[in-house]
C-alpha cells in the first residue's frame, strides 16, 4: 500500500466502519467487533505512515478544489502523525473499554454510540492530517457535530442541558470568533497552507496580527482556556467512555493540536516572538493552570476533579507554546500524548469504579484499593503522569517544558509548573492513600471486586503505556523535535 492511498484511507476507512455498525445494528456482538477491526485497521494506516515518514516521505493529498487555491487536503507532518497515532491507538483501548461499560451499564441506544464514535475518530483524523487551515476547520465542526450525541447520549434533562452548552460554546467560538480568524488570514496571506515559519510575516501590522491571535486562541473552544472551559465540566454527564473520548483521545486533543499549529504554521514563532502583545497568552495560559487546579483540589465528585484537572494539563501545552523556545514546543507536542494516555486510564478506573461500585465521590473511596488493586494501581501510574513524576510519561513532556522555559528566561512559567505540580500532587496523592492505606468502609463497599474484563483490561493497557512512553520516549520525541526544530 503505498502513503498516499494509506492517507485518504484514514478518513475513508472509519467512515466505512460506521456504515457497517449501522447495518449491524441488531447484531451486538458483530457490531462491537466492526468497531474493533476498524479501530485495529485505522492504527496499522497510521503506523504505515509513520514509517513512511522515517523513511524521508512525507505524503499530501488534495481530496477536492472547492475554491480556487482553498483544497481540503490532507498532508502528514510531524505534529499531526504524533496526534494521529496517539489518537488510532487509544480508539483501540478505548473500544475494548465500550465493550464491557456499555454492556455492563445497559446503556441505550449502543448502536448510535459507536456510529458516532467512528465518525467523530474520522473527522480527528482529518484535524490530525490536515494540509491547511479550511480543511482542519471542516473537520473541527464534524468532530464537535459528531460528538453531540455522545454527550447527551443519556437522554436525561441534565444530559440535554450539558449537550446544549457543549454545542452553543463549541459552534459559538469557532463560527464566531475562529471562522473570523480564518477568513482575515486568507484575505492578508492569500493562503491558508500550514507553512514553516508561518503566513503572515509581513502581510500584517503587529497591532493587527495580536487581534488576529486573540480571535484564534479563544476561537479554538475546545482547547478549554479559561473562561471558554465550562463546557468541558458539563460534559461529564456523559458516560465514561466519551469522556474518555472528550479528554484523550480526540476532542481537547483536537482543541490544543490546533493551536499549537495555528501558532507555529500560520503565524510562526519568529512573528509570535516580535510582537509585544503576544506575551498575553503565556500569562492567561499559566492563569487557567492554576485557576482550574485549585477548583480540581476542592472537588469531591471524581471525575469533576478529572475534568478540571484537564483544563489545567491542556494549559500546560498552551503555556509551553507560548514560551517560544524549540524545547518547550517540543514538549508541548509530547504533552499531547503524556497527557492522553494517563488521563484516559484515570477516566477508565474511575468508570471502573463507577460500574463495580457506583462510588462517584473521593471521599467514598477508602480502602477500595484492597478490593480493586488493578483499578486503583492503574489510576496510580496516571496521577503520578498527571502530577508529572517518574515512571510516568507526564515526567518526560514536564522536564521538557521547564527546559525551553529556563532556555528562553520564562521564571513565570516555571514558578507555574512548580505550583501546578504540588497542586496535582494535593488533588490526585490523597485518593491513592484512601484507597490503599485507609480501612475499607464494609457497608459502604460491600463484596464487590473489580470491574468486568475488558474495562481492567483496557485500563491495564493505557496505564502500562503511561510507564512505557516513560522508559522509551525515543518515536514521540523524534516527532516531537522534528515539529520544534522546523518551527524553532
Amino acid at each position: 500500500m503505498t502513503p498516499v492511498t494509506a492517507l485518504w484511507l484514514t478518513l475513508a476507512l472509519p467512515l466505512a466502519g460506521a456504515a457497517l455498525i449501522v447495518l449491524l445494528d441488531r447484531y451486538p456482538n458483530p457490531r462491537e467487533a466492526v468497531s474493533l477491526v476498524t479501530a485495529g485497521l485505522l492504527f496499522g494506516l497510521v503506523v504505515r505512515l509513520w514509517f513512511a515518514a522515517r523513511a524521508g516521505e512525507w505524503p499530501a493529498l488534495v481530496l477536492v478544489e472547492t475554491l480556487p487555491g482553498l483544497p481540503l487536503a490532507l498532508a502528514v507532518e510531524p505534529l499531526g502523525l504524533l496526534f494521529a497515532l496517539v489518537a488510532s491507538f487509544l480508539w483501540i483501548v478505548t473500544s475494548l473499554y465500550s465493550i464491557g461499560y456499555m454492556r455492563d451499564n445497559r446503556e441505550r441506544n449502543q448502536t448510535r454510540f459507536y456510529v458516532c464514535f467512528a465518525v467523530a475518530l474520522a473527522s480527528t483524523m482529518g484535524v490530525a492530517l490536515s494540509a491547511n487551515m479550511f480543511t482542519l476547520f471542516v473537520c473541527y465542526e464534524v468532530l464537535t457535530l459528531s460528538t453531540y450525541p455522545l454527550v447527551a447520549h443519556s437522554g436525561t434533562a441534565e444530559a440535554r442541558r450539558a449537550g446544549r452548552l457543549y454545542l452553543g460554546l463549541l459552534i459559538g467560538t469557532s463560527i464566531g470568533l475562529q471562522l473570523l480568524a480564518i477568513v482575515w488570514t486568507w484575505m492578508l496571506a492569500g493562503t491558508l497552507d500550514f507553512r514553516v515559519g508561518g503566513v503572515l510575516a509581513g502581510v500584517a501590522s503587529p497591532f493587527l496580527t495580536g487581534i488576529l491571535l486573540v480571535l484564534y486562541i479563544f476561537g479554538i473552544g475546545k482547547a478549554a482556556l479559561m473562561p471558554l472551559h465550562r463546557w468541558l465540566p458539563a460534559a461529564m454527564v456523559a458516560p465514561v467512555p466519551v469522556s474518555a473520548l472528550l479528554h484523550a483521545v480526540a476532542v481537547v486533543k483536537a482543541g490544543v493540536f490546533t493551536v499549537l499549529k495555528v501558532l507555529v504554521y500560520i503565524f510562526g514563532l519568529d512573528l509570535l516572538g516580535q510582537i509585544v502583545s503576544g506575551n498575553w497568552l503565556l500569562y492567561v495560559a499559566g492563569a487557567s493552570i492554576i485557576m482550574a487546579s485549585v477548583i480540581a483540589l476542592r472537588s469531591d465528585n471524581l471525575k469533576r476533579r478529572l475534568a478540571y484537572s484537564t483544563v489545567s494539563q491542556l494549559s500546560y501545552v498552551i503555556m509551553a507554546a507560548a514560551i517560544l523556545a524549540p524545547l518547550s514546543v517540543a514538549g508541548a507536542a509530547l504533552h499531547i500524548a503524556a497527557h492522553a494516555f494517563g488521563k484516559i486510564t484515570l477516566f477508565f478506573a474511575a468508570g471502573s469504579i463507577y460500574i463495580a461500585t457506583h462510588k462517584t465521590e473521593v471521599s467514598q473511596l477508602d480502602g477500595i484499593g484492597r478490593r480493586m488493586p488493578w483499578t486503583m494501581g492503574a489510576f496510580a501510574v496516571g496521577s503520578l503522569s498527571m502530577i508529572g513524576l517518574p515512571p510516568a510519561a507526564g515526567f518526560v513532556s514536564k522536564w521538557y517544558i521547564v527546559l525551553g522555559a529556563l532556555q528562553a528566561g520564562r521564571p513565570f512559567a516555571v514558578a507555574v509548573i512548580v505550583l501546578s505540580t504540588l497542586l496535582n500532587a494535593a488533588y490526585f496523592l490523597p485518593i491513592i492513600y484512601r484507597a490503599f492505606f485507609r480501612a475499607p468502609n464494609k457497608p459502604s463497599h460491600g463484596k464487590h471486586g473489580e470491574a468486568p474484563l475488558p474495562i481492567v483490561a483496557a485500563l491495564t493497557i493505557s496505564a502500562s503505556l503511561t510507564v512505557l512512553l516513560f522508559l522509551f520516549p525515543g518515536p514521540a520525541l523524534e516527532l516531537a523535535h522534528q515539529f520544534a526544530g522546523a518551527n524553532g
